[in-house]
């Protein structure tokens, strides 16, 4: 059975599928997939740890200066009615605006965004590190006095001109 390869031939369904995985496998070990997978991970297991901050430390605090009334809780009914609760709201059909919800979601995001922020700036702080020690490294070239063409730091004779750099003799006299 022959199939569309999409690449503008038809080959054998089996000789496709061969090719197929084997890009799939290719795809998959490279390095970058792998560290979009781990960090996916990791973003999860800290998005638990942020929601746990801001539901158990943070808003727990917000409703001690707001007299024990939980920001989550905090809902303005469109109908003109008062309810006890936003539960309460919405059992009874009402049409709700949950504005503590929506502050506690922008809570989680400026935290997140917050730690994310800072993460990359110790990232990038690190690299600016390891580019000036690369930059420090000791040069490898030097020029010819002669034709100024760039040529290797041990060299003796310059390749371009074939000069003999005599003050690489002296030196070693």
């Amino acid at each position: 059975m022959l199939c569309y390869s999409g690449r503008g031939e038809f080959v054998s369904l089996k000789e496709n599928g061969k090719g197929f995985f084997a890009e799939f496998k290719k795809f998959i070990v490279r390095g970058n997939v792998i560290d979009l997978a781990v960090g996916i991970v990791i973003g999860a297991a800290f998005t638990a740890i942020v929601n746990s901050l801001v539901n158990n430390i943070i808003m727990p605090l917000i409703s001690l200066i707001t007299k024990g009334l939980s920001v989550n809780e905090w809902f303005l009914a469109l109908d003109g009615k008062e309810y006890e609760s936003l539960d309460a709201a919405t059992k009874a059909g009402a049409a709700t605006l949950g504005y503590g919800v929506f502050i506690s979601a922008v809570l989680n995001f400026l935290i997140v965004s917050f730690v994310i922020f800072i993460f990359i700036r110790f990232i990038n702080k690190i690299k600016e590190i390891g580019k000036k020690e690369k930059n420090q490294e000791a040069p490898t070239t030097k020029k010819c006095k002669f034709c100024k063409s760039e040529i290797d730091i041990d060299a003796v004779r310059c390749a371009h001109c074939t000069s003999i750099l005599e003050e690489e003799n002296e030196k070693s006299d």
